[in-house]
């Protein structure tokens, strides 16, 4: 297995078209939802091995999330379907300027029960990359299994990686959210922020100062996007810049799990381990980023955060060559 995606397991519902309200939308089509399933998508149609690890409930959009994902190609042996809640659902709807924003409907939702019979340390040792989020942690027991996940996987020496993909208001106390970051994040080899989470997950004001915040915490590879700028990282104390592709963007959603999909296929193919990883070049690294820039433009251009992930063959010109190539 390339990269095993620990967390929440969502169907969006996505308008006919953008400019809509919610309230407006006459139609709404629905799809595979949540960072960690789009992630485990994007890797798979990058020619990697993927596999979620989760809980949807045992109803009908618990049924859609496991065939549409297995049709993708991503393990779902491991995405539990429980009575006990329900699917969560994800209105979206969007500007004329693709900027998305979310209406939940998470009523005891099937996410939030990830607990210690979903951690198979067996199973996440197969993994090149372990990839964790953050929004299915609401509840002691969750966040509890997630951090024993973690650090098992670190301790094996494997790449731990994370994108907190923050939703502040699913929060009613936004410092247990603070918390568990500040337990989480310095349990990874790689975190991936957005440039707009900077500053509640490490209380720093832009992305520079963020990457050495993060680095200073034991993070080998801190990685911050920046939207349509591209992104950072901080590579042996230097921040390294990357441009992303101009593009006409329909619709944002799903643009950093795109980027995320892409920089982890890469770090999977690449790097056996943590501690190959740290012998990474800063030219390699380079080319991976402007990579992952260039899956998550591709996003942007279709609506919805799956739509647009791009097939192995649809973007193997904007490879690394070593990723292009499985024997180099």
């Amino acid at each position: 297995m390339d990269v095993v995606c620990v967390g929440e397991c969502l169907v969006d519902f996505l308008p006919e078209r953008s400019g809509q309200r919610v309230r407006d939308v006459t139609a709404w089509t629905p799809g595979i939802g949540g960072s960690l399933a789009n992630v485990a998508v994007g890797v798979a149609r990058l020619g990697g091995r993927s596999a979620c690890v989760g809980v949807v409930g045992e109803d009908e959009f618990g049924h859609l999330l496991r065939e549409r994902l297995a049709a993708e190609g991503v393990d779902v042996s491991h995405l539990r379907q429980t009575e006990e809640g329900r699917t969560g659902l994800v209105f979206i709807s969007l500007d004329a300027r693709g900027e998305r924003s979310f209406c939940y409907f998470r009523t005891r939702s099937a996410e939030f029960l990830l607990d210690e019979r979903d951690v198979d340390l067996d199973f996440l040792a197969r993994a090149g990359v372990v990839h964790l989020g953050t929004n299915s942690l609401k509840l002691p027991a969750a966040r509890s299994a997630m951090l024993r996940i973690a650090d098992a996987v670190r301790g094996a020496g494997r790449i731990v990686s994370c994108d907190p993909n923050l939703r502040l208001h699913a929060w009613e106390e936004p410092e247990v959210l603070r918390e568990l970051l500040g337990n989480l994040l310095p349990r990874c080899t790689v975190v991936k922020l957005s440039e707009e989470e900077v500053a509640f997950a490490t209380g720093q004001d832009g992305p520079e100062a963020a990457l050495r915040w993060l680095a200073g915490r034991g993070i080998l590879l801190p990685v911050v996007t920046l939207g349509e700028a591209g992104a950072v990282f901080l590579w042996r104390g230097e921040v390294v810049r990357v441009e992303a592709p101009h593009v006409r963007v329909l619709d944002t959603t799903g643009a950093g799990d795109g980027f995320t999909s892409g920089f982890l296929r890469g770090l999977s193919r690449r790097y056996a381990n943590a501690a190959a990883l740290a012998d990474a070049s800063r030219e390699d690294l380079t080319a991976l980023a402007r990579f992952a820039c260039a899956v998550g433009s591709r996003v942007v251009e279709h609506l919805g955060a799956v739509t647009g992930l791009p097939r192995r063959e649809e973007i193997a010109s904007e490879m690394p060559a070593w990723l292009r190539n499985p024997v180099s």
